[in-house]
């Protein structure tokens, strides 16, 4: 981890997570009666948890609409969902509006192009391990895990780490 990224990470306000590839592994598994499951992995939502309890809002922005989102979002207590939303600036952009709070307050988590508009305007804007190369190239930092695979606990610690609340986070279980 860099000193540029425990930087970045310092004035952080709102994390805000893409799902396909990087809340999960990025597979898609559609059943015979056109449902859609998805499988999230629990590292990451106690990662989103420990950030809320730190004081960090939380956000999602996707591009597909899944009712097994929604139910993941109000299982973790994510407040803001926004689903079916391809231009994700656009919705960054609302959201802020409704938060007063300045891009380099935003810290973002993605995977693929669509993502990567978001990633270049905020604070901090990474990638998982296994993103697109071209994201992974303009990404200000990379996860060490694959997205569904702990990604976004390692990013939520990140951000814990840098304002000096991973500890505390921590000792909560001891």
């Amino acid at each position: 981890m860099t000193s540029d990224l425990l930087q970045r990470g310092k004035h952080i306000k709102l994390a805000v997570f893409d799902v396909d590839g990087v809340l999960t592994d990025g597979r898609l598994y559609f059943l015979e009666d056109g449902s859609e499951f998805k499988t999230f992995n629990i590292l990451d939502g106690q990662g989103i948890k420990m950030l809320m309890a730190a004081g960090v809002q939380t956000a999602i922005i996707s591009g597909r609409k899944t009712p097994v989102v929604e139910r993941r979002a109000q299982n973790l207590g994510i407040p803001h969902l926004y689903q079916g939303r391809e231009d994700k600036l656009v919705v960054l952009d609302e959201l802020l509006g409704q938060l007063n709070l300045s891009y380099e307050q935003v810290a973002y988590l993605g995977d693929d192009l669509p993502d990567l508009p978001v990633i270049r305007r905020v604070g901090l804007g990474m990638a998982v391990a296994n993103a697109a190369t071209f994201v992974r190239e303009h990404a200000h930092g990379i996860t060490t895990a694959r997205g569904g695979e702990g990604a976004a606990r390692e990013f939520c610690e990140l951000i814990l780490r840098a304002q000096g609340s991973l500890e505390a986070a921590h000792a909560a279980y001891l």
